[in-house]
């Protein structure tokens, strides 16, 4: 009777370890069948396309292409020391500068002038027709640009503004 109890403990024992063992070759199939080393998160690319500028296009009618996020769209009554772009035929448009330096690349047509923020000059590129011109702005000063700078009077475009302390 003892050597049948040792021959059943034997045996269950043995039963026991080979499921242990078929359980664990499975869970280490398991995590073998997917194998995340290779896997990893993807990469975050900036391409500077200014943040909603589809939904700023179709309400306020202005293009807002690339940019370092150093130069936003604000509200002109937001605040004092904005950069302010003066256009025919509509109100201003103002811009807070922020950063040591910053860019922005826009299409604002029919620009006439633009005073400077507090803290930033400005330079600033037009286009009208093929042609490329461009401008020094000062801190806090009005700046002709564009069509009063001309005996044509020719409408200019705004195409990209660039601050520097």
């Amino acid at each position: 009777m003892k050597n049948s109890m040792r021959a059943i403990a034997v045996g269950c024992a043995a039963l026991a370890a080979a499921a242990l063992l078929a359980t664990t070759e499975n869970k280490t199939s398991m995590i073998s069948a997917t194998p995340i080393a290779n896997e990893g998160p993807g990469y975050a690319i900036e391409t500077f396309d200014y943040p909603l500028a589809d939904k700023i296009l179709a309400e306020k009618n202005i293009r807002l292409k690339r940019g370092d996020g150093n130069i936003t769209l604000a509200d002109c009554a937001s605040e004092a020391g904005l950069l302010e772009v003066f256009v025919r035929a509509r109100d201003k448009v103002c811009f807070k500068v922020t950063g040591t330096s910053g860019w922005l690349t826009l299409e604002m047509p029919q620009v006439y002038g633009i005073r400077g923020s507090a803290t930033q000059t400005a330079q600033v590129d037009m286009t009208v027709g093929t042609e490329e011109k461009s401008f020094d702005v000062a801190k806090e000063i009005f700046t002709p640009v564009g069509e009063v700078t001309e005996d044509q009077g020719r409408d200019h475009t705004l195409v990209e503004i660039r601050t520097t302390k």
